[in-house]
């Protein structure tokens, strides 16, 4: 799944403790997702949703692999 959790993040000048702190979990949660490790669970992703004022779908996107590009 791809997200634009970083660029969300940045745009606000949080660091990603900063992130964590708002979300209860830990940074190493947020690394985790922002560079597409780990998937966050439906509860996380309506808190991260909640945190940035934004639905799931505007900050997480399915891979679309195997889809041909441009269409």
């Amino acid at each position: 799944m791809r997200n634009r959790l970083r660029e969300l993040r940045a745009a606000r000048r949080w660091s990603q403790a900063d992130l964590a702190d708002r979300c209860q979990v830990s940074r190493q949660a947020i690394n985790a997702i922002e560079t597409g490790r780990y998937d966050p669970s439906l509860p996380l992703a309506f808190t991260l949703a909640d945190v940035f004022g934004l639905k799931i779908e505007d900050i997480f996107q399915p891979d679309r692999d195997g889809e041909p590009t441009g269409q």
